[in-house]
């Protein structure tokens, strides 16, 4: 079964997003983000499908330098870990940015004390989480395979659109994984675009997705692409 995100509908209230994708999968990752921010974890008894939550990003720096920004962002985090539990969903996270060149390295110790503080909260609620690798964004963490001993061994959700944008998509594709954005684009903008619309060849996507029994989630930008992405990755 493929799974979609609430992205394609965050123009819509999120019950409505829920009810619109329940009726085609049986995965929805939650966008917990703006309008689909999830106030109110008792929507989802009415739901009976496997969920997983897009921990918030915007504003967020679990790698920051200013200690009361990092000790916020892990809290915000650690209250999605929370919402998620109680309803059985995984997470999947943004790793955190550095502002220049010449801090990374203390922005790595700020990000590894994040990565302790988030590892035994996930351990304490029973949850699984996982980091997404970043797009073509200068400074932030994990854009390529040679950045994943920063997470120490965490799984990782690997971002179709985001490794191509950084031209390393099939080094990715060597590496375990364990959950699965799908997007397209054209190597040059991260327009998150239907399967088929950009120039990524996802037949290797698709078969290292099954190698690594990995759930999938369609992040594309309208309900119309999540259809026609489907079919895409239904032929493969």
């Amino acid at each position: 079964m493929i799974g979609v995100s609430t992205y394609c509908f965050l123009d819509k209230p999120l019950s409505e997003a829920l009810d619109r994708l329940s009726a085609i999968t049986s995965i929805i990752e939650v966008m917990d983000e703006g309008p689909h921010y999830v106030h109110d974890p008792s929507l989802f008894e009415s739901y009976s499908g496997n969920f997983v939550f897009h921990a918030p990003y915007h504003g967020i720096n679990i790698a920051s330098l200013f200690e009361p920004i990092r000790v916020a962002s892990v809290q915000v985090m650690t209250d999605c870990f929370s919402v998620a539990a109680g309803i059985g969903a995984g997470v999947v996270l943004h790793p955190g940015y550095y502002a220049w060149e010449q801090e990374r390295k203390r922005a790595d110790r700020q990000f590894k004390k994040s990565l302790r503080e988030l590892s035994a909260a996930a351990r304490e609620l029973s949850i699984t989480f996982w980091f997404e690798n970043m797009g073509d964004m200068h400074f932030f963490n994990l854009r390529t395979p040679g950045d994943l001993d920063l997470i120490e061994g965490c799984g990782l959700a690997l971002d179709t659109g985001h490794a191509h944008l950084n031209h390393c998509l099939g080094e990715f594709l060597q590496t375990p994984f364990s959950h699965m954005h799908i997007h397209d684009n054209n190597g040059r903008k991260d327009t998150h675009s239907p399967v088929g619309d950009g120039d990524i060849d996802f037949a290797p996507v698709m078969a290292a997705l099954r190698r690594n029994h990995a759930t999938p989630v369609i992040e594309v930008k309208s309900f119309d692409g999540v259809k026609k992405s489907i079919c895409a990755l239904e032929k493969l």
